[in-house]
């Protein structure tokens, strides 16, 4: 085998996928390094929801939905808030990213034959002025077939690229050093690692059987954040979000481990804006674990009642699925790094979605019978069903008392006044019982159903919770969930790594 190339990609993950099929396509000699498995390929985007940003799609066109690339443009920045002189290469990455949602993004996935769920999805709704944080508009886009789909049309052309020799993949393969001669990163050094059979998704070993050196005129670095990395996540956690989480699940497998950051660091590469982060706060514990402390994402509609560990409503906007991290801020302030959700049968049914292709059978399998369950049935997914009898997190109960007091008894610390919460509830549910509302959620919640997506298969009609017809009561113990790092080694539009004073 040769040991030198034309590019050499780290990382066999959606993005280093992409950069492989793009070379082979013109004719370049590329090589695919992963710490892990081949069962591993496609790396986190396998287990995602496959959510896609679009700009005025067809599918938002068709929903009643105005976009344009002013309006995104608006949202994203109001979101970003860039700030800082670190920023500059940010903002332009973020303009083309826009400019490419806007454009050719969707032509470009629907040539290579991925398709998409018809109804948008409306995340991070914001809740402030329009100049301010969040999606005016619906932009979620689910990939049908969810992270394999997205996955599946690139992991079969780099296999055929490899029948034409073009491309060559070499699993575990650490990297553990980049090769620098006069001053140019020309290869890359590491450690072969035993050969592992473990199912995707499983923490893998790491004992050494080998080392290897390759060289190649390109070095793409496509290999993922830190979530995975508590220690990291941790020490780079930012002090407007308070302090770090005592206790924190992981919404990523155990390679995420961000050492490839460290090793470009050491190469002379610049690493900006660590404190950077997107971690969810609506986390529960996965009974059924693959990777370390692994946490699924409930993906909310907006009408479950949140409360912090002491029972307090959390205030307006911080409702489901509106603002994430300011949520997270918020929480962190309590004191405690939990939350709850308080809601019904009714609303589950509707309103919970899980995070993951392997919770989303109907949209992972292509199966539009199981969708219309979704959207009509009075369960909600068999995998929520599955949560909600054998997860820890939840609490399924006929009369509030009873919930606050089991909510109190998994907590151990009894923190919660019942007649209190009770009244909050009570006080919600009466503004359910006509057209007006002065409660900022429930007006949220009819704004919500004005957009028929939401209507169909995403937001409850309002009603009271406490209603009997509508039960039984549930309760939800939120943990924090370590996902997406934002920060990272700076690069230009190019894709170039930069140094201290911003040379490639």
């Amino acid at each position: 085998m040769p040991s030198s190339f034309d590019a050499i990609i780290i990382g066999a993950g959606l993005s280093g996928l992409v950069a492989a099929c793009e070379l082979a396509d013109a004719g370049r000699n590329v090589l695919i390094l992963d710490q892990e498995s081949g069962q591993n390929i496609g790396g986190q985007a396998f287990w995602s929801f496959g959510g896609l940003f679009f700009i005025n799609s067809p599918e938002q066109r068709r929903m009643g939905i105005k976009d344009s690339y002013d309006l995104a443009y608006r949202d994203w920045m109001g979101t970003a808030a860039f700030d800082r002189k670190e920023d500059y290469w940010p903002r332009k990455w973020a303009e083309a990213y826009l400019a490419f949602a806007a454009g050719e993004k969707r032509s470009w996935l629907h040539e290579r034959k991925i398709r998409f769920f018809p109804v948008v999805g409306w995340a991070e709704r914001g809740g402030y002025a329009a100049t301010g944080h969040g999606n005016s508009v619906p932009r979620f886009h689910i990939t049908w077939g969810t992270g394999p789909g997205l996955i599946s049309p690139f992991v079969h052309r780099v296999y055929e690229a490899v029948k034409k020799n073009l491309i060559t993949l070499k699993f575990r393969h650490k990297v553990s050093d980049l090769i620098i001669e006069n001053g140019i990163v020309c290869g890359v050094h590491g450690e072969v690692l035993e050969d592992d059979k473990k199912l995707r998704g499983l923490k893998s070993s790491r004992i050494k059987t080998g080392e290897f050196n390759f060289y190649a005129q390109a070095i793409i670095v496509t290999s993922g954040g830190i979530g995975a990395n508590k220690e990291l996540v941790r020490r780079n956690w930012p002090e407007r979000l308070g302090k770090a989480p005592e206790n924190m699940l992981c919404g990523v497998p155990d390679y995420v481990d961000g050492s490839m950051m460290e090793i470009c660091q050491k190469a002379g590469a610049r690493m900006i804006n660590p404190d950077r982060m997107w971690h969810y706060t609506e986390g529960i514990k996965n009974y059924d674990p693959i990777w370390s402390n692994h946490g699924i994402r409930i993906l909310p509609g907006p009408s479950s009642l949140w409360f912090d560990a002491f029972g307090n409503r959390l205030p307006a906007p911080f409702f489901p699925g509106f603002d994430t991290l300011g949520t997270l801020k918020y929480i962190m302030q309590t004191g405690y790094d939990y939350s709850w959700f308080i809601l019904n049968q009714k609303i589950i049914s509707k309103e919970f979605a899980l995070s993951g292709s392997e919770q989303n059978p109907d949209l992972t399998n292509k199966s539009w019978r199981l969708i219309l369950g979704r959207a009509f049935g009075k369960s909600a997914t068999a995998p929520v069903e599955k949560f909600k009898k054998q997860g820890e997190d939840f609490i399924v109960k006929n009369n509030p008392d009873d919930l606050i007091a089991a909510m109190n008894t998994l907590t151990g610390n009894n923190l919660i006044d019942s007649k209190s919460l009770i009244n909050e509830i009570k006080a919600r549910d009466m503004e359910t019982i006509h057209s007006f509302s002065k409660d900022r959620q429930i007006s949220a919640i009819h704004a919500a159903r004005k957009y028929r997506g939401d209507r169909w298969i995403r937001t409850a009609k309002p009603h009271p919770i406490l209603d009997r017809g509508d039960g039984p009561l549930i309760a939800v113990r939120l943990h924090i969930l370590t996902r997406k790092t934002l920060g990272g080694i700076e690069t230009n539009l190019y894709g170039q790594q930069l140094d201290k004073d911003g040379n490639p």
